[in-house]
């Protein structure tokens, strides 16, 4: 390429070790957690079998029940292939894999159903069927903290290794994008160095210079990379296809950074319309079926939460209307699902008289419009139980963003002006309770950086919804109703 002789000194690169050790790409994570999975099934079938014989004593009929595994099996298989779970590299372990109970849950149902329509549901015994289930899901469970330990390992020693270089010696484009990887705390990450065929570049930080898209090629021909990331800016197409060609004659792989993933990172998603490559800026979090499970779980447990708590719920009402005069309920407007409003519940928990509907005011610290009894509800968050009944009605989900009243302010500012984003929190149903609320940053917020924080957590939960993180979210909020002093 012209000017390339003009350019710096390439560095020179330790040669490969002559009996190098064997090395892994994150590809490899795929098939590891397919070869789990399956000593997982092959071990569940003999342990429930085992189970149920020493539990109850009566032998089942063999040929029913392997044909029962064998579907659940299979059918465990193709959700989990269907989810694409077997291609996953280092970088999807961030978004854990609560899913897999849920798949287990569905395989043993459609067993269970095939075993039926093929007229063999006398001789299939459903203790032996749940006990398979109970076996499935304490193997895959103890096996996912273990195959992320064993690949922690693996990355360290290096085994697990994706060996990067840049092409293209752009100071702010290299800082930018050497800042979002380091954010994904990758430790199979390793950055070679930054290649470049103009005759100047600028400062490189602590990367090694490397050299033209030759030296590129003959780093990848020896293995010493694995990818290299072009991250010139406004690239001319013509120098693209010159560099691209270049590296061609060699097995690596080329991937082009657009300067716009650059500029709006980290606020997208990657996703293909065809084979058209889009970057998603917004995206509905709950849609097919989601939506369902999501609307399954509310109505279940809210349902239940309903009927046990139904003694606490009785005496705060009377509580409630024995200690000030005024009706049981506050109902408060707030922004709910898509920006429009809904009434939630809660019980008052201020004098009738002193009673802010549109949240003007804060309610800090021994404040004196709070009654007695209502302190109490407060600080155990037992006023915010009628909001079950939201959840019923469809207005709120158990698990979501809180809601906030109209007239809410941070300082001087309204919530929604002095929070960049702030309307992204209302593509979902508002919750009881929410990720931000466990984190610490439940009650008062009292500045702006507080109120931001809290909605970058209200957008981690969106942006990173599962059934396994709403679990998580409703044992986190018990222990915080019980050991959080921010309550008031």
């Amino acid at each position: 390429m012209p000017g390339a002789e003009n350019a710096a000194a390439p560095v020179e690169v330790p040669k490969r070790a002559s009996k190098p050790g064997v090395r892994f790409t994150s590809n490899i994570v795929g098939p590891i957690f397919l070869a789990a999975d399956l000593i997982c099934l092959a071990i569940s079938a003999p342990m429930a079998l085992f189970a149920y014989d020493q539990l109850v004593g009566v032998r089942v009929i063999l040929s029913v029940h392997v044909f029962a595994f064998a579907v659940m099996a299979a059918t465990f298989l193709l959700i989990r292939s269907s989810r694409k779970a077997y291609r996953r590299t280092l970088v999807d372990l961030v978004d854990g894999d609560g899913e897999v109970f849920v798949d287990a849950i569905v395989a043993t149902l459609v067993a269970s159903a095939l075993v039926w329509q093929f007229g063999m549901i006398d001789n299939y015994s459903r203790g032996v069927s749940l006990l398979f289930l109970a076996s499935m899901i304490s193997t895959l469970g103890i096996s996912r903290p273990l195959i992320g330990r064993y690949l922690d390992r693996l990355a360290a020693r290096g085994a697990i290794e994706q060996r990067i270089a840049f092409y293209g010696a752009d100071p702010q484009s290299l800082k930018m994008i050497r800042r979002l990887l380091d954010g994904l705390e990758l430790p199979h990450l390793r950055f070679v160095g930054v290649a470049d065929d103009r005759p100047k570049v600028g400062a490189l930080e602590d990367l090694k210079f490397l050299g033209g898209y030759e030296q590129l090629a003959e780093l990848a021909r020896r293995g010493e990379i694995d990818q290299v990331l072009i991250s010139v800016p406004n690239l001319p197409p013509a120098r693209l296809h010159d560099i691209v060609d270049g590296l061609s004659e060699v097995s690596v792989d080329v991937s082009l950074i657009p300067a716009e993933a650059i500029e709006l990172a980290p606020d997208y998603k990657v996703h293909l319309l065809g084979s058209l490559p889009v970057l998603n800026l917004w995206q509905r979090p709950f849609r097919d079926i989601n939506q369902f499970v999501k609307h399954g779980e509310d109505l279940l447990i809210a349902g239940i939460a309903l009927v046990f708590l139904a003694p606490v719920i009785g005496v705060a009402a009377l509580l409630v209307r024995l200690s000030s005069p005024g009706p049981i309920l506050f109902v408060q407007p707030r922004v709910g699902f898509n920006n429009e409003v809904i009434n939630v519940y809660k019980f008052r928990t201020m004098y009738a008289d002193m009673t802010d509907v549109g949240a003007r005011a804060t309610t800090t610290k021994d404040d004196p419009r709070v009654t007695p009894v209502g302190r109490v509800l407060r600080k155990l968050s037992i006023d915010e139980l009628p909001q079950l009944l939201n959840v019923i009605r469809g207005d709120m989900s158990l698990v979501g963003p809180r809601p906030h009243a109209l007239e809410m302010r941070v300082g001087d500012h309204y919530y929604q002006d002095a929070v960049r984003g702030y309307a992204g929190r209302h593509r979902v149903k508002p919750g009881i309770t929410g990720l931000a609320q466990v984190r610490g940053l439940r009650g008062e917020i009292r500045t702006i950086d507080r109120a931001k924080r809290r909605v970058e957590l209200d957008k981690q939960y969106i942006d990173h919804w599962s059934l396994w993180l709403d679990v998580r979210i409703l044992f986190a909020t018990a222990r915080a109703v019980l050991f959080d002093r921010d309550a008031y």
